[in-house]
């Protein structure tokens, strides 16, 4: 739903009818992304994808009724599946309902990469009215409702006479530079679900990581001067969470000045010599050593052993999500 969310509010804005529409419930499939939602306009206009784009075709179809939105079952076969670069077919459940109909706040809550919880109530198959909260309103939803927030990962369930839908955006991480170390952060990032990006370029590095929000992270590994000062006075100018910076003493301090001799001296939000001291010496540890501070910097939790913790082990982490 975040790939389509400033889409379907620039819709809004200028009057322009529109519909959207996500999977609640599978059957059959062997897995499914949580985040896709499909943005439907009149004339055949569409912006995402459910189900790996294997019920664009049939949602379109359905949208546009003179409704406030209903539970439709639609079943994809394996010759579909097949063509959506799905692993088999099976049946869904989606919403599909006019995006007029789900709340201002949705849209603004998605721009802002927030994680959302959607409220939708039903009658029979029909839509009566839809209510979305947040991590400071999420106890007013019920308990199946803050069950499912609290997981922490995007998810649906279909809880009596409510769709209940829980979105949380994925971190990204952008890496400047590439090498071994870029390798193996990019298959650590997998690990953890994240979407990465190595780049080289400075211009358009600066483009991308400036646009970084708080969720997000920043690793440079690049030694060559001009590019790792362009990367991080583009970042710092941003909202990123975690900013890493690979290299040595001596490395950390010539990036220093460069940036200053360009108006950036305020320098407390980079990580460098990125990473927690765990011994690291080998690409794939030195990856874990950095996103294992970039997950600590962004939950604001002082990385200790967990034994040392007293009370719950992870209470800490739950409540910080």
């Amino acid at each position: 739903m975040y790939d389509i969310a400033i889409s379907v509010a620039a819709c809004l804005r200028a009057g322009t009818q529109v519909d959207v529409a996500w999977a609640v419930e599978t059957r059959g499939f062997s897995a499914r992304d949580h985040t896709e939602a499909l943005m439907i306009t009149p004339g055949g206009g569409r912006v995402g994808s459910v189900m790996s784009g294997s019920l664009n075709e049939r949602l379109a179809e359905l949208a546009g009724a003179e409704s406030r939105g209903r539970l439709v079952d639609l079943r994809v076969g394996e010759v579909d599946a097949l063509v959506a670069g799905l692993a088999c077919g099976g049946d869904a459940r989606c919403l599909i309902l006019p995006a007029t109909e789900l709340p201002v706040a949705l849209w603004e809550r998605l721009d802002r990469r927030e994680p959302v919880c959607l409220v939708t109530r039903l009658d029979g198959t029909d839509v009566v009215e839809t209510s979305v909260y947040g991590p400071e309103t999420i106890d007013e939803a019920g308990e199946d409702a803050r069950t499912l927030f609290r997981q922490a990962t995007s998810g649906t369930a279909v809880a009596g006479d409510a769709v209940i839908t829980v979105w949380r955006p994925i971190p990204k991480l952008v890496i400047i530079g590439r090498g071994a170390i870029a390798e193996a952060l990019v298959a650590a990032a997998g690990l953890l679900g994240w979407n990465t990006q190595t780049m080289t370029d400075a211009d358009e590095a600066a483009t991308v990581l400036a646009e970084l929000s708080a969720l997000d992270n920043a690793v440079v590994i690049s030694h060559d001067a001009e590019i790792a000062g362009r990367a991080l006075m583009a970042v710092l100018s941003g909202g990123a969470g975690y900013v890493g910076a690979l290299g040595s003493r001596r490395t950390q301090e010539a990036r220093a000045r460069w940036l200053a001799e360009h108006g950036v001296t305020e320098l407390d939000r980079i990580h460098g010599p990125a990473g927690l001291d765990i011994g690291a010496s080998t690409p794939g540890e030195i990856a874990v050593s950095i996103l294992a501070e970039a997950l600590a910097v962004r939950s604001g939790t002082e990385a200790v052993p967990l034994g040392s913790r007293p009370g719950p082990i992870h209470a800490s982490a739950l409540e910080a999500k």
